[in-house]
């Protein structure tokens, strides 16, 4: 278990600094999958490997023990014939294999031992990385999902709805003085326009009392003779 342990120190490591260094997520979670598939990786050929060495202590021990057998056959053999000699020989012989498969039999119960638990590390890490690549797919989405909103967020504080409500305001106050001002200046000329045609017609006025005074003067010089009753009337005596 000391690689899983490691592995999972290494997980810890890597969020803890990406806490304190405020590193991109997804470059250390992608990071921390690729460690664990190498991880992986040495693991399967560990495992390959030590199987592949039980293997050949089977077979190994399976020629010792049929050495053996053999062996014990010949001294069977050998004293079934009366040559207890050879008999004797043979067994000694026999002694060496069985000695050896023992030898043998202890490996493969010591290199059964390693298979087992490397398969079961292998397994266990297998199930952790499905479980890494899974939340390492959930993580990135969340950075994603938290940077865009940090992102929205710093666009949206460079125009907050007071300021540029206040913006419009100020802009709205603007627009309404330039409105007045040009109203007054409009309403100035008109003045102006009014004023000339007031004084025309006051000057036409003043012409025509003027005129007609100095008619009355020249009446007043120059009396109109009347015509005499006398002369116009013929029927008066």
């Amino acid at each position: 278990m000391g690689l899983l342990d490691r592995i999972g120190r290494a997980i810890r490591a890597n969020i803890n600094h990406l806490v304190g260094q405020a590193e991109d997520p997804e470059k250390i979670l992608e990071q921390t999958v690729l460690e664990m598939q190498d991880d992986l990786i040495q693991l399967r050929q560990a495992a390959a490997s030590a199987i592949a060495t039980l293997k050949r202590s089977e077979r190994q021990a399976q020629q010792a023990q049929s050495a053996a057998d053999e062996w014990y056959r010949r001294a069977q053999l050998a004293l079934s014939k009366g040559d207890e000699n050879l008999a004797r020989q043979a067994l000694e012989k026999r002694k060496t294999y069985v000695e050896t498969a023992k030898a043998f039999a202890t490996q493969l119960e010591q290199q059964t031992t390693i298979v087992s638990n490397l398969k079961q590390n292998m397994r266990s890490l297998e199930s952790k990385l499905a479980e890494a690549k899974t939340k390492k797919d959930m993580y990135i989405a969340r950075a994603r999902s938290a940077a865009a909103t940090e992102k929205l967020h710093q666009m949206t504080s460079r125009y907050n709805p007071t300021g540029a409500l206040s913006t419009f305001d100020r802009m709205e106050e603007k627009i309404l003085q330039m409105e007045a001002r040009a109203g007054a200046i409009a309403e100035l000329n008109s003045n102006e326009l009014e004023q000339k045609f007031a004084a025309l017609e006051a000057g036409g006025d003043i012409d025509t009392e003027l005129d007609a005074m100095k008619a009355k003067l020249i009446a007043g010089n120059n009396p109109a003779q009347l015509p005499s009753a006398r002369k116009n009337d013929p029927q008066k005596p």
